[in-house]
């Protein structure tokens, strides 16, 4: 996995890494689709979000993509000896308690970085319906990098991923499209059936967030 530091990765992250690996190889995981090789800059959407594992599977499968994946953390999990561990880790601190709000702050990571593939939840938690919250969709227009969706598919062991969508400002329709691919590759999973009631139910005015 790449690193943006010039510096010793910690032996702990070494050793984590390693776990990670030896798990979702283990567990006998395969990918569909692959990341674009042709983009250094983008947030991956992923969905469902049902276990504290999907990190690992994830993990497991951009490194199999020689990817190196980001996620953001609250400022207070970077202090100490935990810093470096967390950014071998692929963390970006956030602090919310600074003037800029979370879509500024990554902005400007992603203005400041050569490559940030930025994972995130798109259902934000596990205790989520299938409704979305905007928040990636947000980062990634700020940003002015695409959204690349992936799904988990736990039962049958697969994580995909889908082409590219750039934001066109018009959340509804976008979203749509996303939630029409994620149907496509798994038809009867009913989250994703919420998810796109969500994005026609935003087209029609009904629902805003």
């Amino acid at each position: 996995m790449r690193h943006n530091e010039t510096r010793n990765v910690t032996l702990l992250s070494r050793i984590v890494n390693r776990i990670i690996l030896f798990l979702y190889r283990w567990k006998g995981w395969k990918i569909e689709g692959h990341l674009p090789k042709h983009l250094k800059k983008y947030v991956i959407a992923g969905a469902p979000h049902t276990s504290n594992w999907d990190f690992v599977f994830f993990a497991g499968a951009t490194h199999h993509e020689q990817v190196q994946p980001n996620f953001m953390g609250k400022h207070t999990l970077f202090q100490g000896m935990m810093r470096n561990f967390m950014l071998d880790m692929g963390g970006i601190s956030v602090d919310r308690t600074k003037k800029a709000n979370t879509v500024d702050q990554m902005k400007a990571e992603f203005e400041r970085r050569k490559e940030l593939a930025l994972v995130m939840a798109a259902e934000g938690t596990r205790s989520s319906d299938g409704k979305w919250r905007s928040g990636f969709y947000n980062i990634a227009q700020a940003a002015a990098v695409p959204i690349v969706p992936a799904y988990a598919d736990n039962e049958n062991m697969i994580i995909g991923f889908g082409e590219p969508l750039i934001p066109s400002g018009n959340y509804g329709e976008d979203l749509l499209k996303l939630a029409q691919w994620f149907r496509s590759q798994m038809p009867d999973y009913d989250r994703f059936k919420v998810l796109e009631a969500q994005a026609k139910a935003i087209i029609e005015g009904r629902n805003d967030v």
